[in-house]
């Protein structure tokens, strides 16, 4: 068994800077969990206490029910891949993958029988006798993980390994991964900046900021139901928008106001998020993904209040979806949590652009729309997907018990 505890781990550096705060996590036995986030938010400092690499300020790890904080890497019985490779340049592939077990005394034949195996597995059998200078980026990537497999470990630690690939290579390595972890069914913890890497990798996905975890849970439910800001905003890609709205009562049910613009709110989802109820009157952050804007000409059935008017400025023809950008009105959401998910730059771009011409809205709509820039399109809202903030602590909006 190979579980990783992580209890109240922390670390703060000689200057007073809180890398880690009281990070609580378990990591079940052949699970595999990325760790993502903003740089600077603690993932990687994580990782290397977990590693050994990295003296721990308080707090435990224990992998397969022991403490280890006291001992050293090479007897955590972890093994650690790198963006970088670390291949030895004068070595096989062959050779770099055996030189772990060389030095802890493996013999030879076994060494040939692990690295041979591995080598299949990896489809880089026949690359085995050549240099590390005459492979792909690709190729030596999976040296590098050969020489993990090798070593049976109890728990693979990844350090964004893909980062160096192009981004096609990436795609393919990152399948790789998955299928390589399900396989051989090893813990393994994953580190990486993409959050898109993450929801495609991840059993789990832990989500990072500042030192401090903001969610762990399924992808598909930090996408469906995202803690706070931060975590809405980060998930997803191209990002949820935001705007603020004034949450109303009309005709018996809720709607949110902006701009020139009122969505009905389902009474489903006032069902699902009975909180809302209290903010009635008040603004709220209204979140609503790209993906969740369609056509309306393309979706005949949608009821008047889940629609809304606007007029397109950019299209962006993606082959297989159009990215429409639109005008939607009312105030943008600012803040620290808005700004920590997709960096100063992007916010103030978005204030630039915002008094130029209005608070800019993406949808991502069906490649048969008929968008045309600076005509007017009717866009249909799928409104049981509408996401809702409080605005002044960014905590989402569910059963109101905070």
């Amino acid at each position: 068994m190979a579980e990783i505890q992580l209890e109240k781990l922390t670390k703060v550096y000689s200057d007073g800077t809180h890398a880690v705060s009281d990070l609580d996590l378990e990591i079940g036995d052949g699970e595999l969990v990325v760790f993502v986030g903003p740089s600077g938010c603690g993932k990687t400092t994580a990782l290397r206490m977990i590693a050994g690499l990295e003296p721990i300020t308080s707090g435990t790890v224990k992998i397969g029910g022991e403490i280890v904080n006291r001992l050293p890497p090479k007897d955590r019985d972890i093994a650690m891949i790198f963006q970088n490779y670390a291949l030895y340049p004068h070595m096989s592939a062959r050779e770099n993958m055996a030189f772990g077990l060389k030095l802890r005394k493996v013999p030879k034949q076994e060494r040939r029988k692990r690295v041979d195996s591995a080598g299949q597995v990896l489809g880089i059998y026949e690359s085995l006798a050549k240099k590390p200078r005459t492979l792909s980026g690709g190729q030596r990537q999976r040296v590098a993980m050969g020489r993990a497999i090798v070593r049976e470990p109890q728990a693979f630690l990844m350090d964004e390994p893909l980062s160096n690939l192009d981004a096609k290579l990436r795609v393919q390595m990152r399948a790789e991964i998955a299928r390589l972890q399900r396989d051989l069914h090893v813990t393994t913890i994953y580190v990486t900046h993409d959050q898109s890497e993450a929801m495609t990798l991840g059993h789990r996905v832990a989500v990072m900021r500042d030192g401090l975890l903001q969610q762990v849970d399924t992808p598909q439910r930090l996408y469906d139901r995202p803690a706070n800001l931060f975590v809405g905003e980060f998930i997803g890609s191209p990002a949820m928008n935001l705007v603020v709205a004034e949450l109303a009562q009309h005709n018996g049910g809720l709607v949110a106001r902006f701009g020139d613009h009122a969505l009905s709110v389902p009474d489903e989802l006032v069902s699902a998020r009975p909180g809302l109820r209290a903010y009635l009157g008040k603004h709220v952050a209204l979140g609503v993904r790209p993906e969740d804007f369609e056509d309306a000409a393309l979706a005949p059935n949608t009821a008047a209040g889940h629609r809304l008017r606007a007029t397109v400025d950019i299209r962006e023809d993606m082959g297989s979806e159009v990215f429409v950008h639109f005008a939607a009105g009312g105030n943008p959401v600012g803040g620290a949590d808005v700004e920590a998910a997709v960096g100063a730059e992007a916010v103030e771009a978005e204030e630039a652009q915002a008094r130029r011409q209005g608070h800019l809205f993406v949808a991502r709509l069906d490649r048969e729309t008929r968008a045309v820039e600076k005509e007017a399109i009717e866009l249909a809202v799928d409104a049981r997907r509408m996401h809702f903030f409080d605005p002044e602590s960014g905590e989402a909006i569910y059963d109101g018990a905070g």
